[in-house]
């Protein structure tokens, strides 16, 4: 008994300090379908009650969501009061082609741009560069800063890149991408903050003193997770598993589960020191909007849902 009433004063204390200063981003893709699209729309109009201080859009591999991406972005500008940062990619196009993407941005009224190498296109095995194109992020961040004026994200990884053969491989790369013009760094996902203290220490040893904002996933379907960090790098932990155990057919308790473990897991990277916070919404809002509502955002009244 004394050990569980532990665990609940150390929950407690973390919710205890109220919250007024974090920031919160997050990250939407484009839609394929109809249905798709309304459950969107229906989440960037619950999400934009929040206040964030931009929202991005992905880009698939090889440009293949190009045309999506721009119109979602595009919508956000002209419907919302959102700041929509637009996912760039080095995939499958020249330096032309990419420039014209970033002017096109440009000239629509997009200010801030999420930079990256890409994935490989569909059935490739391994990342290779356009030979007319840019070869990497750093040299797309590059290429933007000789475009305009962008605010640039760029990724990293906290358990370190699938690609990259070692820490100090991953963190150089990190530097080259932040020397070349990148404003913040946002992390892939993770699930113990120790994993992110840790990559914090590192950075700093490698001169990076740009943010590095933790990018924050709530689990709601454990198998999905599993197969999706695979291929990302990011590992598992046991007790993630387990408290998900027996839940298949049990989505509302997944749900309850999922914003406990992530609301507890911002709480303790606020407690840290952390004052900026990026969620892959998956496209849905009530989990991250709960998870948000547990770091202390709240609706303003002028945005109060009906």
């Amino acid at each position: 008994m004394s050990d569980f009433n532990d665990t609940l004063a150390r929950s407690g204390s973390l919710f205890a300090a109220p919250v007024n200063d974090a920031n919160i981003s997050f990250e939407f893709f484009p839609p394929k379908t109809p249905k798709m699209e309304e459950t969107l729309w229906a989440s960037i109009k619950k999400l934009e009650a929040l206040n964030p201080s931009f929202v991005s859009v992905t880009y698939g591999a090889g440009g293949s969501t190009r045309e999506r991406t721009h119109n979602t972005v595009k919508r956000i500008l002209d419907e919302t009061s959102l700041k929509p940062a637009a996912h760039l990619t080095c995939v499958g196009a020249t330096r032309d082609e990419i420039n014209a993407v970033i002017k096109d941005y440009q000239a629509a009224g997009v200010r801030s741009i999420v930079a990256l190498r890409g994935d490989p296109p569909e059935g490739a095995n391994r990342y290779e560069p356009h030979p007319e194109g840019y070869q990497n992020a750093a040299e797309l961040v590059a290429g933007i800063r000789g475009v305009g004026d962008f605010d640039i994200s760029v990724a990293t990884y906290p358990e370190i890149h699938p690609d990259s053969p070692n820490l100090a491989a991953d963190l150089d790369n990190l530097k080259r991408k932040i020397d070349a013009g990148a404003n913040r760094a946002i992390t892939q996902f993770f699930f113990e903050t120790d994993k992110y203290f840790r990559f914090l220490d590192h950075c700093q040893s490698f001169g990076i003193d740009v943010p590095i904002v933790p990018g924050i996933l709530p689990v709601s379907n454990f198998k999905t997770l599993s197969n999706f960090a695979a291929s990302t790098g990011a590992s598992v932990p046991k007790w993630l598993g387990d408290l998900f155990e027996g839940l298949d057919d049990k989505p509302e308790t997944r749900t309850l589960v999922a914003a406990t473990v992530a609301g507890e897991m911002c709480r303790k990277l606020y407690a840290g020191g952390v004052k900026d916070f990026h969620f892959y919404t998956l496209n849905r809002a009530d989990l991250t909007f709960a998870v948000c509502h547990m770091l202390g955002h709240r609706t303003s009244p002028s945005r109060t849902e009906v």
